[in-house]
């Protein structure tokens, strides 16, 4: 009996230090849960400093290499691509058009309708580029203010230009090209390097009809070359002999060809100039469509996002804005105003 109790003994002292220390270990192994989770939590913060000094970094470089494109700033790379464009189509025109249709006894008019439409689009060229499109600055700005409404959908009262630190009159907008507010803004044309806005629309309207009745005069006078050279020659009537041997009668496939190998300068211009008159003539009548509204390219494609509606409501079941254009004032006003941009002394005189 004593040895049992003395057994006994043993084992309650032998197992009572590891009963206690259980809660010596659990709190060892909180405390090391607790160091490793502060050591992760540690390591993501700095991994995201990390990240977010390399998207930083990443993102100032990005913006210093787009800062180096043409596109971003005022830059002449366009106007001299412009240039040299219409240099080549008047040279190759010169060169062999002109000589070719002088020798086929074409009228002189004619053959000079091209300088003489260039001599124009040159001119309203210069005006276009040179002229203040209407830059808003805290001289003007309280004058020009007041010449046009505030719609209430795509221009609101009140919104201040950050760049400018200026309220932005009705149917302004910020060039960030040109670094400045321009008064009806229109767009910013890279081929004149210049903003238009209410004060060279006129010239940048008859700069662009003038471009296009350039190319389509020079277009019509070396297709009638073409036509004349054909004609001339009977090659119509006239029949090939294929790789087989076999005749077949002149196809207008043939004829093209026969043409690109004997003037393949004259053809290719040729070609150029109807696409650009095709381009050309497209926004043109785009133009004159935004002319005869007395909208802008701005106001336009800003319009697209609120709809076009007779009347300006507030729908209830959807809370859609619906857009009107308040400026329109008939046909002729509004190409008057293309011409002859409103003041504030007219707009007292019609309100």
């Amino acid at each position: 009996m004593q040895k049992s109790r003395e057994v006994q003994h043993l084992r309650v002292s032998t197992c009572s230090p590891a009963v206690e220390r259980r809660p010596c270990r659990i709190l060892l192994d909180h405390t090391q849960k607790w160091w490793r989770e502060q050591q992760r939590r540690a390591c993501l913060q700095q991994a995201s400093r990390c990240s977010k000094n390399h998207i930083t970094s990443y993102l100032k470089l990005v913006i210093k290499v787009h800062r180096l494109s043409p596109f971003c700033y005022r830059s002449c790379l366009f106007v001299a691509l412009h240039v040299a464009l219409q240099a080549a189509v008047y040279g190759e025109y010169t060169w062999e058009v002109f000589v070719y249709c002088w020798e086929l006894q074409f009228h002189l008019l004619l053959l000079l309708l091209p300088y003489l439409l260039l001599a124009g689009n040159m001119g309203c060229f210069i005006l276009c580029s040179r002229a203040n499109p209407g830059i808003i600055t805290k001289s003007n700005h309280a004058s020009l203010v007041k010449i046009y409404a505030y719609d209430g959908v795509l221009f609101q009262k009140g919104v201040v230009c950050p760049t400018c630190n200026m309220e932005k009159p009705a149917r302004s907008k910020h060039c960030s090209f040109c670094s400045a507010c321009v008064h009806r803004f229109d767009h910013h044309c890279v081929w004149v390097n210049n903003c238009i806005g209410a004060f060279n629309a006129k010239y940048f309207f008859l700069y662009l009809f003038s471009l296009a009745a350039t190319a389509a005069a020079i277009a019509t006078i070396t297709a009638a070359f073409l036509i004349q050279v054909v004609l001339l020659s009977n090659m119509m009537h006239g029949s090939y002999i294929d790789e087989q041997g076999q005749e077949h009668a002149v196809e207008i496939l043939f004829l093209v060809q026969h043409l690109f190998l004997t003037f393949p300068r004259v053809v290719f211009m040729l070609g150029f100039v109807i696409l650009l008159t095709l381009v050309l003539g497209a926004y043109c009548c785009f133009n004159l469509y935004l002319a005869l509204t007395n909208q802008t390219s701005n106001e336009w494609y800003k319009s697209r996002r609120y709809g076009c509606s007779r009347r300006l409501t507030l729908q209830p079941h959807d809370r859609q804005v619906v857009y009107k254009n308040i400026y329109s004032k008939g046909v002729w006003m509004n190409l008057k105003e293309i011409f002859k941009p409103p003041t504030v002394l007219e707009r007292k005189k019609t309100t």
